[in-house]
């Protein structure tokens, strides 16, 4: 019997993690223009703590899936790696904004 690819389904994470870089980099980039103004980062940190919940549950559920789905396992290990490449790059926006 032939077995049928289906493509994992799942597009929440996708949009999460473009969503959570999209407004990380407005708020870098605010950062920046407004020469380190403090309100920026009153906004700003809120922002990166429920980002880091919601990113780390969605990890969480995308490893589960990762676990149990053996056939779509591709499909899976893509979207945790869009998932985490978020994390070098906010890395790169704290060091600068560090140094800035």
């Amino acid at each position: 019997m032939k077995t049928i690819h289906k493509p994992f389904e799942e597009k929440q994470s996708i949009e999460l993690a473009i969503g959570t870089f999209i407004i990380s980099t407005i708020l870098f980039m605010l950062y920046i223009i407004t020469n380190a103004n403090s309100i920026v980062l009153v906004i700003a940190w809120p922002f990166a703590l429920a980002a880091i919940i919601v990113n780390t549950i969605m990890f969480f559920h995308l490893m589960e899936k990762f676990i149990h789905l053996l056939h779509q396992r591709k499909d899976i290990g893509i979207k945790i790696l869009i998932l985490l490449s978020n994390i070098p790059i906010l890395y790169l926006y704290y060091l600068i904004a560090v140094k800035f």
